[in-house]
């Protein structure tokens, strides 16, 4: 039996560079953020595409 899922919640918490000591962090902070959007990105659209196709 298929389970529907009606509602998702997400939740995050980004910091605001509060804590970083050395100046070389900020360009791989902003490479990981890149790359998990482009992964969450990815996923979206696989499920969206899953969707369409049933």
């Amino acid at each position: 039996m298929p389970i529907e899922i009606r509602e998702l919640v997400i939740k995050t918490s980004i910091n605001d560079g509060q804590n970083n000591s050395s100046g070389g962090t900020e360009s791989s902070d902003a490479n990981d953020q890149d790359a998990i959007i482009a992964a969450c990105v990815e996923q979206v659209l696989a499920i969206l595409k899953e969707k369409s196709e049933r």
